[in-house]
């Protein structure tokens, strides 16, 4: 690799805003902000979701009902 080029890879927290659930990770992010975990300082990125927060990965995923819809629209635009 050459040398210079290169973001630092280094440890930081992701904080989902939502839950204000926090997760110490590897990025090449950068931020002003600070936070302490486990008496370590790391910059802090806040995101907007995350698994802890999105539907899908917590068990509150609706299945939309597309049979119905389908059948309504058949039922508005059938040739009469």
């Amino acid at each position: 690799m050459k040398a210079g080029i290169h973001p630092e890879y280094r440890d930081v927290v992701f904080q989902d805003v939502t839950t204000d659930f926090q997760i110490v990770t590897r990025s090449t992010l950068s931020s002003k902000e600070t936070v302490k975990v486990d008496g370590t300082e790391y910059p802090l990125i806040k995101v907007d979701i995350s698994s802890a927060s999105h539907p899908f990965y917590t068990g509150k995923h609706k299945i939309m009902d597309t049979s119905g819809r389908v059948d309504k629209f058949r039922k508005r635009y059938a040739q009469k």
